[in-house]
């Protein structure tokens, strides 16, 4: 069950983003949060990523400064509009996560910052797929996400935010075991520099896959 301060987050995005800041003082701040899923990664200028579903820019612009060839994906036109004047020098492109406009094999990181609980299950799992075909071989998908926390004294504050802000598909996340459906897709996912890392108290999750190299 969401509120009227969801449709506030969508209409004036510096509501959602000033209450987003407050939420990331649990990891160290919003440049930790926002890069949270990158950490340990190995990103050179010729490294070429996704930012899928990537809002108004906010993981972009710190995508740009490891490497040159940063693409952004968004179904929201309004935020696509708002990403190009954040982060101009990246590539940003109006398209559903579900039916991706690239060929095959085209980005070696694919990256995405709380957005597959806004999905659907099967919307979810056509997203999986997509991110597996335009990986390159040997490739690597890394998400954060919310999480179900390990940590009781979490759970009301998480609760609240679910309940004001998203709707049955983020409580939904909660009970998905995601890395098993990276491994259904066909992703490695190991406990070592990929896997699941839990952060705030197990109420944030970092997965990541590695598409197998080819042959």
């Amino acid at each position: 069950m969401a509120t009227i301060l969801r449709d506030w987050s969508y209409r004036y995005p510096w509501f959602y983003d000033a209450i987003a800041r407050l939420a990331a003082l649990t990891v160290g701040g919003e440049a930790r949060f926002r890069q949270l899923a990158l950490e340990g990664l190995e990103i050179t200028e010729a490294t070429h990523i996704l930012d899928l579903c990537c809002g108004c820019g906010q993981t972009t612009r710190f995508l740009v400064e490891r490497s040159p060839h940063v693409v952004g994906l968004d179904a929201s036109p309004r935020s696509i509009q708002q990403a190009q004047v954040n982060v101009p020098n990246a590539t940003f492109v109006e398209a559903w996560a579900e039916a991706m406009p690239f060929a095959e094999h085209q980005f070696d990181l694919v990256q995405t910052s709380v957005a597959l609980h806004e999905m659907q299950l099967d919307s979810l799992q056509q997203i999986i797929a997509e991110v597996y075909r335009v990986l390159k071989p040997g490739g690597v998908f890394t998400l954060v996400d919310f999480h179900r926390p390990h940590n009781p004294l979490l759970w009301p504050g998480l609760a609240a935010f679910l309940w004001v802000f998203e709707t049955e598909t983020a409580w939904q996340l909660l009970r998905l075991d995601l890395p098993e459906m990276l491994k259904q897709q066909g992703f490695e996912v190991d406990a070592t520099t990929l896997g699941q890392q839990l952060y705030a108290g197990g109420s944030l999750q970092v997965v990541r896959g590695r598409k197998p190299d080819a042959g």
